[in-house]
């Protein structure tokens, strides 16, 4: 659902920041950062690339067995209409 990776990435740019002599102070914020990053991003409503991906290809049949069943209904009914 989240990206590690991404996570990952920011806490290094927030670590990288820091000066050379504060290292172990650095890798412990890293931490904590990736910690309350994971927290804080969980708790938000939104969907993984994944689960999005997945849904965009099941509108689009669901859109297309849409289309065809509304063409069906309109040529039924003009059939009927015409009898």
């Amino acid at each position: 659902m989240i990206n590690a990776k991404k996570i990952e990435d920011i806490a290094k740019q927030v670590t990288d920041s820091i000066p050379a002599g504060l290292k172990d102070f650095a890798n412990e914020m890293e931490d904590r950062t990736k910690v309350v990053l994971q927290r804080k991003l969980s708790q938000l409503d939104v969907v993984s690339r994944e689960e999005f991906d997945v849904q965009t290809q099941v509108l689009i049949k669901t859109r297309t067995k849409l289309a065809e069943l509304e063409a069906k209904v309109a040529e039924l009914e003009a059939k009927f209409t015409a009898e």
